[in-house]
């Protein structure tokens, strides 16, 4: 589904991936941790192609449509829940307004929103603004999800949740996710793979159970820092 080859990106002459190589298998969820300011969301900038590499390549798969799930929601605040879910229809499709609300609340359906349609932003929670997010993301039946931090902000009951909806979205909707993620107990709960950034490098992609268990040390390192979540 996706194929990095290699990537380099460079932002002001200091280096940020530094020859990044991996692939993302169809179907599968695939979590991407490590330490801040080791380039994850700048990874997943170049799967959509908000950037493009210094050298190397990505590719994705052809024709496939990718949502995007940004770190705070990113929604609308003067519109409502069902007009921010509904905008992707409005500008990139010629669909008629029965077709848009049809498939809005189709959306909103799968991420258990339909009762707060229409409030505005500052109405819901931040876990609610992060599930209209990812209906906004799927509105246009995407083939993969990308998702930037989806539980930053959150307590941890609230955080669960959305991991729960990740895991049965992706299956439910044959979805291709990745999950930029701090939280890798939260990661180890939903993922088949796991992928470990550090310095610009990929340092392991693993399933959670061999991830934990690795003895790479930069990985034993993670784990143990990470230790009060797991």
């Amino acid at each position: 589904m996706i194929h990095f080859e290699n990537v380099c990106k460079n932002f002001d002459g200091k280096q940020v991936l530094a020859g990044v190589s991996f692939d993302v298998v169809e179907g599968e969820i695939l979590a991407i941790v490590g330490p801040s300011g080791t380039g994850k969301s700048v990874t997943l900038k170049h799967i959509v192609g908000l950037l493009t590499p210094d050298s190397g390549t990505v590719t994705v798969r052809e024709g496939a449509r990718i949502g995007y799930l940004f770190q705070g929601g990113a929604l609308l605040a003067w519109l409502t829940v069902r007009e921010n879910v509904s905008l992707p229809l409005r500008e990139t499709t010629k669909l008629s307004e029965d077709e848009i609300a049809r498939q809005t609340d189709e959306a909103l359906k799968a991420v258990g929103l339909e009762e707060s349609a229409d409030k505005y932003p500052a109405e819901i929670s931040g876990g609610m603004v992060k599930r209209a997010g990812l209906a906004r993301a799927i509105v246009r039946h995407a083939d993969a999800v990308l998702y930037d931090e989806p539980t930053s902000g959150l307590d941890p009951v609230t955080a669960q949740t959305i991991h729960r909806l990740i895991r049965r979205l992706n299956a439910e909707q044959k979805l291709t996710s990745v999950v930029v993620t701090h939280d890798l107990a939260g990661a180890c709960s939903f993922a088949d793979r796991i992928l470990m950034l550090k310095d610009g490098c990929v340092v392991l992609v693993a399933t959670p159970e061999e991830f934990l268990k690795s003895d790479i040390p930069a990985v034993r390192e993670y784990v143990i820092a990470s230790k009060g979540e797991l």
